[in-house]
């Protein structure tokens, strides 16, 4: 399973509904443990982003699950692939 980093800024729309924010999530994270992904991680944040979150699972079902999130208009967000520190020692393992 790979990992996923999600930085995400409430929308005007979220932000005006702040208060269903804990809810939503909670909604969110049970579609997103349905289609495989295993969320190790959400936190309120102070400064340039609202929250972030740490996700595992395939691609496919990470991405399909974000899309569903953005679609509903509260958030919007950037995605970075993870990778631990045993999978960057692979990969520089493999530099020629």
């Amino acid at each position: 399973m790979a990992t996923f980093i999600t930085l995400s800024k409430f929308t005007d729309q979220g932000i005006r509904n702040i208060k269903d924010s804990p809810d939503r999530y909670g909604a969110w994270k049970a579609i997103a443990e349905k289609m495989g992904i295993t969320v190790k991680g959400y936190y309120y944040t102070v400064g340039h982003y609202d929250m972030v979150i740490i996700l595992e699972g395939t691609e496919e079902a990470v991405t399909t699950a974000l899309l569903k999130s953005g679609s509903l208009g509260n958030v919007r967000g950037e995605t970075l692939r993870g990778f631990s520190v045993e999978e960057a020692k692979r990969m520089i393992g493999n530099i020629p």
